[in-house]
C-alpha cells in the first residue's frame, strides 16, 4: 500500500464534516492514504477534482462522500489508531490514548 510519508509521519484521510464520512462510507483502507489525495488536499483543490479523480482511479462502486471537508492528519510511522464516526464525523482515535474500563 503506497503512502505519503515525511519526516517520521504518515498522511492519513480523514473528514470531519457531518453528514457523510470518508472512509466509514466506503471501508477501503487504501484510501485513508492515497498520496494522489493527499497532493490534491495539501495544494487545496476544489473537493469536486477529488470526487472526480477517485471515480476515475476507484470507479463509481464506492461512495465518495465527505471529501469536500477533507482534512489530512500526521501520523507518527507505526502508531496504531482508528477512524471513530459520529452521524458522518470522522475523528482519528489513537490506540494510546484510548482509556479501558475493565469489568
Amino acid at each position: 500500500m503506497v503512502k505519503t510519508i515525511i519526516g517520521g509521519k504518515v498522511a492519513v484521510l480523514y473528514s470531519p464534516g457531518y453528514g457523510a464520512g470518508w472512509y466509514s462510507w466506503h471501508g477501503e483502507e487504501k484510501l485513508l492514504y492515497d498520496p494522489i489525495i493527499v497532493e490534491m488536499i495539501e495544494s487545496k483543490k476544489h473537493y469536486t477534482e477529488i470526487v472526480q479523480y477517485c471515480q476515475d482511479r476507484y470507479g463509481d462502486q464506492h461512495s465518495f462522500s465527505g471529501a469536500e471537508d477533507f482534512r489530512v492528519e500526521w501520523v507518527d510511522i507505526g502508531r496504531e489508531f482508528r477512524i471513530d464516526e459520529y452521524d458522518g464525523s470522522e475523528s482519528i482515535e489513537y490506540k494510546d490514548e484510548l482509556e479501558w474500563h475493565v469489568a
